[in-house]
């Protein structure tokens, strides 16, 4: 299994970014599909988590302003994130788990692991 992160970037606070997490050598189905993020000097966090019922995990300091999504067709996850601060900044990395897993914020439980894009808000 490769996950392939992309739409990483540099924006303004209050802006809107997109980030994409594209799968093979399997399909979604039956895993939980995750973003974590690592800011300079800081341990990786967990940021949100959907599994395939469609049920969707925030951290607190996300809800509200980012979202989750899969596209089965394109075996593909979305992060979609409004409202950036620059706080924000980080490398971002999208993470599968096949079974789902109830430790969902726990990025032990995730053994597949894209390689990281970059944001960077700037205020």
């Amino acid at each position: 299994v490769q996950l392939q992160a992309s739409g990483g970037g540099s924006v303004q606070a209050g802006d809107s970014l997109r980030l994409s997490c594209a799968a093979s050598g399997r399909t979604l189905s039956g895993g939980t599909m995750a973003w974590f993020r690592q800011a300079p000097e800081k341990e990786r966090e967990f940021v949100i988590a959907i599994r395939e019922n469609g049920a969707r995990y925030y951290a607190d300091s996300v809800k509200g302003r980012f979202t989750i999504s899969r596209d089965s067709a394109k075996n593909t996850v979305y992060l979609q994130m409004n409202s950036l601060k620059p706080e924000d900044t980080a490398v971002y990395y999208c993470a599968g788990r096949w079974p789902h897993t109830v430790r969902y914020y726990s990025a032990n439980e995730y053994g597949y692991w894209g390689q990281g894009t970059l944001v960077t808000v700037s205020s």
